[in-house]
């Protein structure tokens, strides 16, 4: 059956069809589960292969460089059906990132992380298009059930490949590839329905130097806050079971105050995407950028049986953003959205990246201590980029009563 034919028979492009977001959901769910296990065992590879935390960071960065083909794939997928891509990114995922524990290098460990990155990218650009698109006037809360499945992936990851690890060692955890293909199974007896593109074969009006000039204010808006946001961001997420080990917890206290803070950031883009479709992006996102400081400093300061709260509550705000800038992408109204989607995410990626790195060479240069102190101070530059986003701070929407 092709695209065309779907798209005609689908229903009502105007509903949100939860069945079917739920579906690319619980897809976003499986591959992101995989994605999660670097950071726990962090600190067992750096023990094993003996690597220093800048280079330790710069993992992140090979894991995140495959990104800089997300505007080739965004073209792809605006023009044709990259399913294939969805269906085969859990099994290539699976066993790149379970094969982790029996690496025996560093640049092995590179290798893998890239491979793991091209997968991701793969699945990434075409999947919220597809949520755009089957989310009806509810791109924020079709956004939400996205990254909820994101955030929930990377609450479970690091719980499982803990588990493992735990039970049998870091170099057995290549018992994880299985459920990888087997997903990738699932999903393709599943989303042989579920339409890719936007449009089956719509030749766009502007070229993609046309595109990229008409969403220029948006993309540096949207990159400023990356790169304000990037540097605690990867600290809490990279760095976090090192902080904490460092701090004399135990691995498995880590891995768990790691899983509490995705826990909260499940929560968080749950209910960011939903809430920015009633109060609007802006809002939503300002909120959100004012109230991780405060929390940022009552963790520092070690509140002891607060700390698992404190890193809850973190989670909640300082990861619900995702679903508000995709959402903002998603509205911009082009007539290329995954390629749109594609320089957004590479843009993303990159930023994180190298703000990973660069907290990673304080982390060495610094202690870890004082690069927490200084980037969380860095994050405010985020609330002066909030205005130059399109549209009002406060916009009720007409809809917001029946949400």
């Amino acid at each position: 059956m092709t695209d065309r034919s779907v798209m005609k028979n689908s229903p009502d492009t105007h509903k949100f069809q939860t069945g079917n977001v739920i579906l690319i959901a619980f897809s976003h769910l499986i591959h992101d589960i995989y994605g999660a296990f670097l950071a726990p065992i962090l600190p067992l590879l750096i023990e094993k292969l003996g690597f220093s935390y800048t280079l330790a960071g710069f993992l992140t960065v090979a894991q995140r460089f495959p990104s800089l083909l997300n505007p080739f794939l965004g073209v792809i997928a605006d023009r044709v059906s990259v399913r294939y891509f969805v269906i085969g990114a859990p099994t290539v995922t699976a066993i790149s990132m379970s094969l982790l524990g029996l690496a025996p290098s560093y640049p092995v460990l590179v290798v893998l992380l890239v491979i793991m990155g091209i997968s991701a990218a793969c699945y990434h650009v075409p999947t919220p298009v597809m949520i755009k698109q089957i989310a009806g006037q509810h791109i924020g809360k079709g956004m939400s059930f996205y990254m909820f499945a994101g955030e929930l992936a990377r609450t479970l990851g690091p719980l499982v490949i803990i588990g493992v690890v735990s039970r049998w060692g870091l170099e057995r955890t290549y018992w994880l590839i299985l459920p990888g293909v087997l997903a990738s199974v699932f999903l393709a007896v599943k989303l042989r329905r579920i339409p890719v593109q936007q449009t089956a074969h719509a030749v766009p009006s502007s070229g993609l130097r046309q595109t990229l000039v008409d969403m220029r204010a948006i993309l540096l808006a949207l990159t400023g806050i990356s790169i304000f946001i990037g540097g605690l961001k990867g600290a809490m997420v990279i760095f976090l079971p090192a902080y904490l080990t460092a701090k004399g917890a135990s691995l498995v206290v880590a891995g768990v105050s790691l899983s509490v803070l995705e826990a909260g950031g499940v929560i968080g883009v749950l209910t960011a995407g939903t809430l920015s479709d009633r109060w609007g992006r802006k809002f939503v996102l300002l909120a959100a950028i004012l109230a991780i400081p405060i929390l940022m400093w009552f963790f520092l300061l070690d509140p002891g049986f607060l700390t698992f709260p404190i890193l809850f509550l973190l989670g909640f705000f300082l990861l619900s953003n995702g679903p508000v800038m995709l959402a903002i992408v998603q509205e911009s109204g082009s007539e290329r959205p995954a390629y749109v989607n594609g320089i957004y995410m590479m843009i993303n990626f990159v930023v994180g990246s190298c703000m990973t790195v660069l907290v990673g060479a304080l982390n060495d240069r610094l202690g870890l201590d004082m690069t927490y102190q200084l980037v969380t101070v860095w994050f405010l530059g985020a609330i002066f980029c909030v205005p130059f986003l399109p549209g009002k701070l406060f916009t009720r929407s007409a809809h917001s009563a029946k949400l």
